[in-house]
Parts: C-alpha cells; sequence; structure tokens
C-alpha cells in the first residue's frame, strides 16, 4: 500500500469515526448483525479451537475478540490496523488484548507465527489497484498462519457490488484458484449474505 492509498484510508475511516463513534457504521459495516454474521461464518469454516493464536488483520476496534469470548471460546488474540482512534477505542473496550497499529506488512510477523489469520470486511475498499494489494495481503497471510487462514470479500458477481466505484469485489473462482495454488485444503461459502463471501485455508499441518 503506497502512501497516497494508505492516507485514503485513513482520512475515511477517521471521518467515519468521528460521525459514529463506537459502532459498526463507523467501521464502515451496515449492521451490527451483519458483522457479526460474517464472524459466525469464518468461525465455522475454520474451526477455530480453545488455546489458538489468532491474528485479526485490520481489527477496527478488536470486535471480534469479545465475538469470540462470547462463544466461549478463549484464544491468544492479537488485532493490527492502521486506525489509532479504532484501536486507541478497542483498548478501552476490551482491556488486555494486544492492539497494534500499521498493516499487515508494517507487522511483519515471521512465517507461522500465528495458528490462524483472520481477515473480516478489510479488503472491501477499492485503491485503484486492480485489487493487488488484497492479494499481496492474502498472500502473506498464508504464510503467517500455521494451521490455517479465513476470509471474507465482497462478491464480483453481485450486480450492486460491482457497480459501487469505492468498493472492492472478486470473483470467488478467481479466489478459489489462488486457494489451490496455496493448499489442497480449502473451502468457500456463498450463502450467509447477498454479495459476499468467505474462504478458508489450511496448511497441510492443520488439516
Amino acid at each position: 500500500m503506497d502512501a497516497v492509498q494508505r492516507q485514503r484510508i485513513l482520512s475515511a475511516q477517521r471521518d467515519a469515526w468521528r460521525r459514529h463513534g463506537y459502532h459498526p457504521n463507523a467501521l464502515l459495516w451496515s449492521s451490527r448483525e451483519v458483522q457479526e454474521r460474517r464472524f459466525q461464518v469464518l468461525f465455522e469454516m475454520s474451526g477455530l479451537q480453545a488455546g489458538d493464536s489468532l491474528l485479526d488483520v485490520g481489527c477496527g476496534f478488536g470486535d471480534l475478540a469479545g465475538w469470540v469470548e462470547r462463544q466461549g471460546m478463549p484464544v491468544n488474540y492479537t488485532g493490527i490496523d492502521l486506525s489509532p482512534e479504532l484501536l486507541e477505542e478497542g483498548r478501552r473496550r476490551f482491556p488486555g488484548i494486544d492492539l497494534y497499529e500499521g498493516d499487515l506488512f508494517d507487522f511483519n510477523p515471521p512465517p507461522e507465527s500465528y495458528d490462524w489469520v483472520w481477515v473480516s470486511g478489510t479488503l472491501n475498499r477499492n485503491l485503484d489497484d486492480g485489487g493487488d494489494y488484497a492479494r499481496r495481503v492474502l498472500a502473506r497471510m498464508f504464510e503467517t498462519c500455521g494451521k490455517g487462514m479465513a476470509f471474507n470479500l465482497l462478491d464480483a458477481r453481485n450486480e450492486w457490488v460491482a457497480q459501487r466505484w469505492d468498493l472492492q469485489s472478486f470473483h470467488p473462482d478467481e479466489m478459489e484458484t489462488l486457494a489451490e495454488g496455496w493448499s489442497d485444503c480449502h473451502a468457500i461459502r456463498d450463502d450467509y449474505l447477498k454479495g459476499d463471501f468467505s474462504l478458508v485455508v489450511r496448511k497441510a499441518s492443520g488439516s
């Protein structure tokens, strides 16, 4: 991500935060229900287990940490996000979790340093790069995970999504092809929300 792209994201995020405060709308989610439905699908697909380490890329407030805890699934959670305002609020809301400022390349985790690496909603902004940054993030996520990674993206087959100039969408077939290059053990779902799909890709040792 170049400096212009980063500043564009930070400016949009800061504006949303000032308008909405601690609310899913500040993260550009339409509702808490939609946000948590995506969490639920990643949770079901991944098979996250108690005691696993979980890196949440683009964590926002760190809401995923609270959601996982409510499922009775204690994990070692780490979140990273570009927005200092969201992270500051997240530290107030969820004391004790590890939150860091930056993107995945700033954070630069060693290979297989987390059991699971997730991203939910973070790669939906159009950066005018044809999705190149998102693909590089996903590739780095797979390097970083020890058991697997799980993520959701916007579905380019959906007419409303495809017409939005500000949103980055992908064809599920393309993402499945990428996943096949990383691992033989992967799965996709597109049956839970219109215009959205999720993938889980496992390392051989985590299958």
